[in-house]
């Protein structure tokens, strides 16, 4: 018997992980559907989307600007609906099978916490979703009985090698880390980084916050706190190597001392699909390792001194409660401020440890309490730009 039909609903879909899951979906043959479509700014790149895969919600979540927009045209049958709200209204609806959480930043927090009480699938894309709320929101999952796939590529790929044993006889983790554009950059020479530097990453093709947190191994950082959640792993089982080919994009060891490692080319439809397709394993659209050619794999340790985010990030997931939304908080507002030109590069990771040192721990918050000190800490990195 061939499966249903699952239907989508791509948050943040003219993003670089909503364009590559709308590709994977294009080429499902029918077995997966576009129900709602939404992004913030692109409201060109939306309209285009909505006329090609005919969702039923197309969300535009900056009001003021959708309600400028010409949508004339629009397919028969596609709503149009605008502002936040309506992202956990469509996260929840009962037509949504599966919701790809690819909105970036803290602003994807809602409307994945909607869909899971709604006991839905969510194809996480969103790190800062258990960056913020690991704890709240692995508890939400369980209560409801709804379900969480990373699409992360590191993330993904853990998932898929943790399947080789059980979770009591994993050892440790290891995320690989490209190292962004300065892995052979020494701290004196991270002083001269400009902008442009910085948004030159020399593997993944990615939007510019996602690309500078690459930079700063933010990224990584991010991705030392959700794996502890998402795995239910302690902090001294989650480790960091540089790879800089970006084949191996994670693995695990186990207790007996095997090493298993999941490996494809640096492109995001692979982990896409294998979350939207879950369980099954479907003919891909990714593109596949060339063997009949001559390539190395090179890894080194991560440099804590090259790289300070890491450390903040092993002390929020080991200390767990408000940490993580304050550190998210601190990170977005100054990457936008690094892009402003208000902040140097050298700078970004300091001021995300001066507002975490300054914030009020609180080791069990509320959902709303995190959303307070998510606004707070913006404020606290826009103090101390100003400073």
């Amino acid at each position: 018997m061939p499966a249903a039909t699952k239907h989508v609903a791509v948050f943040g879909s003219t993003g670089s992980i909503g364009s590559n899951a709308l590709e994977v979906i294009a080429a499902s043959e029918g077995r997966l559907q576009v129900m709602a479509l939404s992004a913030h700014g692109n409201l060109p790149r939306l309209f285009e989307q909505a006329q090609r895969f005919r969702p039923r919600w197309v969300i535009a979540t900056d009001e003021a600007r959708a309600r400028d927009f010409d949508w004339n045209g629009l397919p028969g049958g596609t709503e149009l609906l605008l502002g936040p709200e309506a992202l956990v209204r469509v996260a929840a609806a009962k037509d949504v099978d599966i919701l790809l959480a690819g909105i970036v930043g803290a602003a994807g927090l809602r409307s994945t916490w909607a869909a899971l009480e709604a006991k839905k699938v969510v194809a996480l894309a969103n790190k800062e979703t258990l960056v913020m709320a690991g704890s709240l929101v692995k508890r939400l999952a369980a209560d409801r009985g709804a379900t969480i796939l990373p699409v992360d590529s590191e993330h993904s790929a853990i998932f898929q090698a943790m399947h080789a044993g059980r979770p009591k006889e994993v050892r440790r983790i290891v995320l690989t880390a490209s190292g962004g554009p300065f892995r052979d950059r020494s701290p004196e020479q991270l002083k001269q980084v400009t902008i442009d530097d910085a948004l030159a990453h020399p593997t993944w093709n990615m939007g510019p916050k996602i690309t500078i947190d690459s930079a700063t191994m933010m990224n990584k950082a991010l991705e030392i706190i959700e794996s502890r959640w998402l795995f239910d792993l302690d902090v001294n089982q989650i480790s960091v190597v540089v790879h800089p080919q970006s084949v191996i994009h994670s693995f695990v060891e186990f207790i007996d001392g095997s090493v298993i490692a999941q490996l494809s080319p640096p492109d995001m439809k692979l982990p896409i699909q294998y979350a939207l397709e879950y369980p099954h394993r479907q003919p891909g659209i990714a593109e596949r390792l060339d063997w009949s050619k001559r390539w190395r794999l090179d890894f080194e340790p991560a440099d804590p001194e090259r790289f300070p985010a890491l450390a903040l990030a092993y002390e929020c997931a080991q200390a767990g409660g408000t940490t993580g939304a304050v550190l998210n908080a601190a990170n977005e507002a100054a990457v936008a401020s690094f892009l402003e030109g208000e902040l140097h590069f050298t700078e970004i990771v300091p001021a995300c440890r001066s507002v975490l040192e300054a914030h009020t721990f609180d080791s069990n918050p509320t959902l709303d309490q995190l959303e307070e000190l998510d606004a707070w800490a913006r404020n606290e990195i826009n103090r101390w730009v100003c400073a």
